[in-house]
């Protein structure tokens, strides 16, 4: 009874494999009819690494076979597209092997590599100097993204407030990029800034020092930050440091004006005080209806 029980568990399992076996196969050979259907074409993908500023050059390209309706926008189809007349291209973002060139990672035919053609619509390229100091001893990497401070003289001493969060830097120095990615102390740091912060930089190293904060990838920005002052370059004795209420970025305000009442001294008032008594005993004698006083004692003994 028991073998006879495991020859039918046996012959509805391989039942089932055989079917599972037959859908598959009907499946993959409807999909490779549909693909041949819809025919397939040459694109030219990376044949090496390219990374900023590598030339393309023929020997570093391949052309593999690619679906037509997955066909990716900006490919070439052909060498003759992406190489005119042995014109000069070069990476302008890192191209991984196997993928495929597109228009937006390359630079125009017969131009080099350019800063401008890395930045998105609306975005801008603004230069700060900076130092070993306020460029974090030369740990800050293209493509990091940082915050940037400004240090000034207020009327009320100096004070140090966040000018941007989160502004992606391009280039330290000239080099927008740093292969090995040891520490280069630059004197100038390109960030990606809009047009309005490009002018905020501008007027900020005029009026006064920026420093560079280098920053979590990823992080989000901070909506409430500290305005730093001279007040706050200390330790409070009651259990950790003191900090100011806080304030917007941009808010800063200068404290409101000592209030100074000046009270005018009320008057004394003035005591009179009652004439002195006459010294000495006072008799009244009356006779009749008539009363007199008269003084006895004193000098009048």
């Amino acid at each position: 009874m028991v073998g006879r029980q495991s020859l039918i568990a046996l012959g509805v399992a391989v039942i089932l494999g055989l079917l599972a076996v037959f859908l598959t196969n009907t499946y993959l050979t409807s999909s490779q009819q549909r693909q041949d259907a819809q025919g397939t074409v040459k694109v030219a993908v990376a044949a090496v690494p390219l990374s900023y500023g590598v030339d393309i050059t023929r020997e570093k390209i391949r052309f593999i076979d690619y679906p037509k309706s997955s066909m990716p926008p900006g490919s070439f189809t052909n060498a003759a597209q992406l190489l005119v007349d042995g014109k000069k291209r070069v990476a302008l973002l890192p191209i991984s092997v196997n993928e495929p060139i597109l228009a937006n990672k390359i630079s125009g035919v017969g131009q080099g590599a350019s800063i401008a053609a890395l930045l998105p619509d609306g975005m801008r390229a603004a230069t700060v100097r900076i130092n070993d100091v306020s460029g974090v001893a030369g740990f800050i990497q293209p493509t990091d993204s940082v915050d940037v401070l400004i240090t000034r003289q207020l009327p009320q001493g100096q004070a140090t407030d966040v000018l941007l969060q989160n502004v992606q830097v391009i280039a330290i120095d000239q080099q927008s990029r740093n292969p090995d990615g040891s520490p280069n102390v630059g004197r100038s740091a390109t960030l990606q800034v809009t047009p309005i912060d490009s002018q905020k930089l501008a007027l900020a190293q005029e009026v006064g020092n920026l420093s560079l904060v280098l920053r979590k990838p990823g992080e989000a920005n901070n909506p409430v930050v500290e305005t730093i002052s001279m007040n706050d370059l200390r330790y409070n004795m009651y259990g950790g440091a003191r900090y100011p209420a806080p304030a917007v970025v941009g808010g800063y305000q200068a404290p409101a004006p000592t209030r100074v009442v000046v009270s005018t001294p009320r008057p004394r008032p003035v005591v009179r005080r009652a004439p002195a008594r006459p010294s000495g005993t006072t008799v009244e004698i009356v006779r009749g209806t008539q009363g007199n006083e008269y003084k006895v004692g004193g000098n009048g003994r």
